[in-house]
């Protein structure tokens, strides 16, 4: 049901391009179903009788057909190819567009390993059997059922033969694709474990490295390999038997037809031309089952993928993503968290519970707690990667659920945990904070974030090439290249998820000296670690357990927080140490 529905919903806009399939092969089959009857004609009334003109008359006949048949088959294809590869674009598309509006809750649902085979591999078995449907659907059944009526006509006493050989045929391709559809919803959930697991382990190939786990790794990666293998060896042996069982039964059928074909000869039942064309439209028939045996070995596999496909498209996101903009962009930058409650799904217990605070422009407020207290859930709660469950955040008075992304994006500005960088040049990855940002504006943004020098120890400057996920530069400067692109959006509310981490003490303070002058004005929140970056914070909120345990600045904490008193000699016993 979900194959029917794609292929209805993908192929509508292509209406014209498959009635020009269902026409040329049309064509195609009525010219190769003519041709064994001309080819009896020769035999049996130009070499009886020796009638050379009629011999050639005849022949000319024939090569016109072929050709006929020729240019309408190549044209077929040709744009019964252009129809499937647009569906599987379409598809792949739209896969990518739901994906794309998924929360954090949904894509932690499927992974990212299953998402990337439903958007390629399984998309493509779609596409592929597309591409077989409209190279066969019209042909097939036609030359089959043609077939069986243009032998008829040759010698009906061998219909016998077309009666058995045909549901033997259809019996046997039956019992195959039953046993190949769980083998083929078993393969795409193994295409999708090592997927997983190559994508893990390319993904961490320096954690890897430095804990000499490669032998461990491989072990892994064989084991989801094998797994695959194994599926796959199985597949393969039901092919294996299939093409045997099919030749067989063609060369049975061709040797009962010269068999019985030959005493009807002989008893002058029938002629030597007209046996010939029973035989060719016999094997035409046995083909076309075998076409059509090909393609339906193929519905398995794609009917597991559109379910994968439909599986995701169907997803619906628990945010609510407003597409007009009702309400005015909020220009102050007042963030507000007012009883915010928020848990993942599966866990025991909330990760944020009844959480309230206030950040104002012109300060910055630091969130600072032990590591599963809630810090980062906190700050992606702000540009809605997460939805609150309970209780409202707020900028400006205005939930950021009323606002649609375009405005989010022009209030918020986040530098992640993990800073992430595009495979490209510095330039282009810096103008994702603001595409229309000149040279000069993106050397500003490189100052402050305490990028310059580096960036221009380049050889090529902003033009040098970045490797995806900025793996050919350090993890210090990718903070920093990550904070210049939040500084180019120019938002009124900047968050810093623990995004000085990997800068040395006397980076982070050029840093902050900076920032304060470039954003001055914005609403600044700060997670960090390091108590050092957040002494100056107006206002620094202390989380444990998902609940706020002290609120204040770095003084005011030292004196009567104890959970922040933890923190702070902690950090100042490992560094005596």
């Amino acid at each position: 049901m979900a194959l029917l529905t794609l292929s209805l919903r993908y192929a509508k806009p292509y209406k014209a391009w498959i009635a020009s399939v269902v026409i040329l092969q049309l064509i195609s089959t009525v010219a190769a179903l003519y041709l064994p009857s001309l080819n009896a004609q020769i035999i049996d009334e130009g070499v009886s009788r020796g009638d050379t003109d009629f011999i050639w008359n005849t022949g000319m006949t024939m090569l016109l057909v072929c050709l006929v048949q020729a240019a309408s088959a190549i044209a077929g294809v040709y744009f019964g190819a252009r129809t499937a590869m647009a569906v599987g674009r379409d598809l792949r598309r739209d896969v990518y567009r739901k994906v794309d509006t998924l929360s954090g809750l949904e894509i932690g649902k499927f992974g990212a390993a299953t998402l990337i085979t439903r958007g390629t591999n399984d998309v493509q078995q779609v596409q592929m059997l597309v591409l077989m449907t409209l190279n066969f659907m019209v042909s097939t059944p036609i030359m089959c059922i043609g077939g069986i009526i243009m032998a008829l006509r040759e010698d009906a006493g061998l219909s016998w033969l077309v009666w058995v050989s045909v549901p033997v045929l259809f019996v046997i391709v039956g019992f195959l694709v039953y046993l190949l559809l769980p083998l083929f919803r078993l393969m795409q959930d193994r295409i999708d474990g090592i997927n997983s697991v190559l994508r893990e382990q390319i993904t961490g190939i320096r954690v890897v490295r430095a804990f000499v786990r490669e032998p461990f790794e491989s072990e892994r990666y064989s084991r989801a390999n094998q797994a695959i293998t194994t599926v796959s060896v199985k597949v393969g042996n039901i092919f294996v038997l299939m093409f045997p069982v099919i030749m067989m039964i063609l060369h049975l059928a061709t040797a009962a037809v010269l068999w019985f074909g030959g005493f009807r000869v002989d008893a002058g039942e029938m002629q030597v031309g007209s046996l010939t064309a029973f035989l060719q439209y016999l094997l035409q028939i046995l083909m076309a089952v075998m076409m059509g045996v090909f393609m339906v070995m193929m519905i398995p596999r794609a009917v597991v993928c559109a379910e994968r496909i439909v599986e995701v498209l169907g997803t619906e996101t628990s945010q609510t993503i407003p597409r007009d903009a009702h309400v005015n962009v909020p220009t102050r930058g007042v963030v507000q968290f007012s009883d915010v409650t928020f848990g993942y799904p599966g866990a025991e217990r909330p990760v944020l519970d009844a959480l309230s605070f206030t950040a104002e422009p012109g300060k910055t407020t630091a969130i600072v707690g032990s590591t599963g207290s809630g810090k980062s859930t906190l700050v992606n709660l702000i540009p809605r990667l997460f939805d609150a469950q309970q209780g409202s955040v707020t900028i400006d008075g205005v939930s950021v659920t009323e606002l649609t992304r375009e405005q989010l994006a022009q209030v918020v500005g986040i530098v992640p945990q993990k800073p992430y960088l595009f495979s490209g040049t510095i330039a282009s990855n810096l103008r994702f904070g603001n595409a229309d940002a000149t040279d000069d504006e993106l050397w500003d943004a490189l100052r402050v974030a305490q990028g310059e020098d580096f960036v221009r120890d380049m050889p090529k400057q902003l033009d040098e090439r970045i490797a995806q996920g900025g793996s050919n530069v350090s993890g210090g400067q990718r903070q920093r290249l990550c904070i210049a692109r939040a500084l180019l959006a120019k938002p009124r509310v900047y968050l810093f998820d623990d995004s000085f981490s990997a800068l040395d003490v006397a980076t982070d303070a050029r840093l902050r000296a900076a920032l304060g002058g470039a954003i001055q004005d914005a609403t600044v929140i700060i997670v960090a670690q390091r108590v050092s970056t957040i002494t100056d914070a107006d206002q620094i909120i202390v989380l444990d357990g998902g609940k706020v345990v002290g609120r204040g600045t770095h003084e005011e904490l030292l004196a009567g927080s104890e959970t922040y008193q933890e923190i702070v000699e902690s950090q100042l016993s490992v560094e005596a140490a």
